[in-house]
C-alpha cells in the first residue's frame, strides 16, 4: 500500500510479516529510535482501510506520549483523542490513554473496545508488568479487542509478573522467556545507520565523605570498593556542591558546543536522580553556558508542553528527572550527561535511547557518565539483545538484573532529595578527572584518547556528521591504541606518570581532610586556597609539580599551626 512506500526496510519487513499472518497479537521488539510509531501507525492505517478495524486505541506510559502518539497518528491521517472525557467525538478513529488510565476504570474501556472492531496499541507493554493491577487491568480492557499490536524497545525485566498478550517460551533453566514476534536490535540498526552510535566518555576522580561514626573516607571513583562504598562515592559524585557535576558538565558543554557548529539545533540533556539535585544542574549550567536550561520535573504541569517546546526550539540544555526517560521523541539530542544513581539495565537502556535517533549520517551521540562498574558494564553491553524472564534464578547481589525492581520503584518515586543513605554519610568533595572512553563495545584509555586528539584536548571530530562513520570512528581509536603498543617505553613512562599523579592526589586530599579536622575549614575551601596561592587547575588537572607544591604548602600551614 501507498502509506508503506517510505518505511525503512525492518519496518517494511515486519509489516509484510503481520500482513501474511494476521494475527491477533503480535510483538514487536524494536530498538529506541528505530522508528515503532511509524510501523505501528502503519498497520493501523492499513486495518482502517480494508475496514478489518474501526477503532485504534494507544495505550501509553505517560501523559506525554498520549499527546505524541496523537501528533504522530494526525501526520498519517489518524485522528486519535489523547484526553478522552466522555464520549468519543464523531470525529475521531479513536483515543489515547495511559497504563495508569487503563487501571482506574478497566471496565469501562473494555465496554468502549468491545462496542468496535478495535485495534489496541500497547506501547511499551513492558509496564503493564509493572504492577500486578496494570496487568489485570489491560488483560481485562483489552481482552475483546480484534487485534492487539505490542510494542517495546526494552522487554527485559527483573519481576516475575508475566506481560499480558505475550508469548513465553520454556528455557533450559527452568524458566521462561519472552518471544518476540519481530525484533530488531540495536547492533543491526547501528550497522544500518538507523541509529547512532553512542560515545562513552567515562569521568573519575577523587571522593571525599564523612561516614555515619564520623570517619571521613577518601577514594577513587570506580576503584575496587565495598557495594555501601561504591554507592556513597556515586553520590559524592553526583552532588551539585562538589567539583565533579561541574567539570563534567563543563566538557559536555565542550562537545556540545563543538556539534553544534555542523548542527545548529544540537541539544544536551542531563538526567538527575532527584528534583532538587536537578534544579542545582540546572543553575551550575546557566552560570556555565549563560542561558536557562529547560527544566523538566516528573510529571509536573507543564512537563510534556516544556519538552515539546524544547524539542522544537533551539535552546542547548534540559534538565530532566523522569519525563525523558523513555519513548520521548527529541532527535536534536546528541550531548548526553548520566548523573543519576539508578543503574539498571531497563533504566539505563531507556536513558540513553533518547540519544540515538540518528538525523544525518556520520553522527555520534556522546553521553558522559560516573565511571563506576555498574554503569561501565551496561555501556559496554548496549548492543545486547534481551528479552523477559520469568523464574531466571539470581544468583547473588552483582547479578545484572538483581534488585531492578526495587531500584525502579525509588526511581518512579515522588522525587525529593534523595536520603536513600540517610545519616550514614555526608559529601564532603570531590574533583573529577577523564577515566576512559567505551565505544563500539570496546573500551580506550586516557592516552588511547589523547594519542587521537593529538594535543591531548577532546576529540571534537568525532561524532561531526558526514566526517567519519562509526567503523571509522572505531579503527581511528583502535589504531591509536595499536600505536600506544607499538611504543611501550612511552607507554609505560605515561602509565607511570600516570599513577604517580593519582597517589599525589590521594596524598593531597587525606591531608587535606586533616586540616579540616584540625581548623574546621571545609574541604573545598582548603584546596580553593591552595589554588590561589600556588597556582594552576584543580587538583584534578594539576601536574606532579604543582601537587607536590601544594602538600609543601600544607604541611607549611601546619607546621606554622604548630608553632
Amino acid at each position: 500500500m501507498s502509506s508503506a512506500q517510505s518505511l525503512r526496510a525492518w519496518q517494511r519487513e515486519a509489516f509484510d510479516q503481520y500482513a501474511r499472518t494476521q494475527p491477533a497479537d503480535f510483538l514487536t521488539v524494536a530498538t529506541p529510535g528505530a522508528g515503532k510509531t511509524t510501523f505501528a501507525l502503519t498497520i493501523a492505517a492499513d486495518l482502517l482501510h480494508r475496514r478489518v478495524i474501526e477503532r485504534v486505541v494507544v495505550v501509553a506510559p505517560t501523559e506525554h506520549l498520549k499527546s505524541q502518539w496523537a501528533q504522530a497518528a494526525a501526520r498519517s491521517g489518524i485522528a486519535l483523542e489523547p484526553n478522552l472525557s466522555g464520549a468519543l467525538g464523531a470525529r475521531f478513529d479513536g483515543y489515547c490513554v495511559t497504563y495508569a488510565g487503563l487501571a482506574t476504570n478497566p471496565v469501562g474501556h473494555r465496554v468502549r473496545i468491545e462496542r468496535s472492531r478495535t485495534l489496541v496499541i500497547l506501547d511499551e507493554i513492558h509496564h503493564a508488568g509493572d504492577a500486578l493491577s496494570w496487568g489485570d487491568a489491560v488483560l481485562e480492557a483489552c481482552e475483546p479487542a480484534v487485534r492487539r499490536l505490542a510494542l517495546t524497545g526494552t522487554p527485559f525485566r527483573s519481576d516475575d509478573n508475566p506481560i499480558p498478550f505475550v508469548t513465553y517460551a520454556p528455557m533450559g533453566d527452568g524458566s521462561i522467556s519472552s518471544v518476540a514476534d519481530y525484533a530488531y536490535g540495536y547492533g543491526s540498526a547501528l550497522k544500518e545507520g538507523v541509529v547512532r552510535p553512542v560515545l562513552f566518555m567515562a569521568y573519575s576522580g577523587e571522593m571525599q565523605w564523612r561516614t555515619s561514626a564520623g570517619d571521613e573516607v577518601s577514594a577513587r571513583l570506580g576503584e575496587p570498593l565495598t557495594k555501601d562504598q561504591t554507592a556513597q562515592a556515586l553520590r559524592t559524585a553526583l552532588d551539585p556542591n562538589g567539583s565533579w557535576v561541574p567539570a563534567v558538565l563543563q566538557a559536555a558543554h565542550k562537545r556540545l558546543l563543538e556539534v553544534r557548529r555542523d548542527i545548529h539545533d544540537a541539544g544536551g540533556l542531563v538526567i538527575a536522580s532527584d528534583q532538587t539535585s536537578a534544579r542545582a544542574y540546572a543553575k551550575l549550567l546557566k552560570e556555565l553556558t549563560g542561558t536557562e536550561p529547560t527544566l523538566v520535573l516528573s510529571d509536573e504541569p507543564g512537563s510534556s508542553a516544556r519538552i515539546a517546546e524544547f524539542a522544537a526550539g533551539t535552546d542547548p540544555w534540559m534538565v530532566a528527572v523522569r519525563m525523558v526517560s523513555e519513548g520521548v521523541d527529541v532527535p536534536r539530542l546528541a550531548v548526553g550527561v548520566y548523573a543519576t544513581t539508578v543503574a539498571t539495565p531497563l533504566y539505563f537502556a531507556q536513558a540513553i535511547g533518547r540519544f540515538v535517533r540518528a538525523r544525518r549520517r556520520g553522527e555520534t551521540a556522546s553521553v558522559f557518565l560516573p565511571s563506576v562498574p555498574g554503569l561501565l558494564k551496561l555501556a559496554a553491553d548496549l548492543e545486547a539483545e534481551r528479552d523477559h524472564v520469568i523464574g531466571r534464578p539470581v544468583h547473588d547481589e552483582a547479578d545484572l538484573f538483581a534488585a531492578e525492581e526495587a531500584l525502579m520503584a525509588r526511581a518512579n518515586a515522588a522525587e525529593g532529595a534523595s536520603d536513600e543513605l540517610g545519616n550514614q554519610y555526608a559529601a564532603i568533595g570531590s574533583e573529577a578527572s577523564f577515566d576512559r572512553v567505551l565505544f563500539d563495545g570496546d573500551e580506550f584509555s586516557p592516552i588511547d584518547y589523547e594519542m587521537v586528539a593529538g594535543d591531548g584536548d577532546e576529540l571534537d571530530f568525532l561524532g561531526i556528521p558526514g566526517l567519519l562513520e562509526r567503523d571509522q570512528v572505531a579503527e581511528l581509536l583502535r589504531s591509536a591504541r595499536a600505536r600506544k603498543r607499538e611504543d611501550a617505553p612511552a607507554r609505560a613512562e605515561a602509565d607511570v606518570e600516570y599513577e604517580r599523579r593519582a597517589e599525589l592526589r590521594r596524598q593531597l586530599n587525606s591531608l587535606v581532610a586533616a586540616w579540616h579536622h584540625r581548623t574546621g575549614s571545609p574541604h573545598g575551601v582548603t584546596h580553593n586556597r591552595l589554588r590561589h596561592e600556588c597556582g594552576g587547575p584543580a587538583a584534578a588537572q594539576a601536574t606532579t609539580d604543582q601537587l607536590k607544591h601544594r602538600i609543601d604548602t600544607l604541611r607549611d600551614w601546619a607546621l606554622r599551626a604548630s608553632g
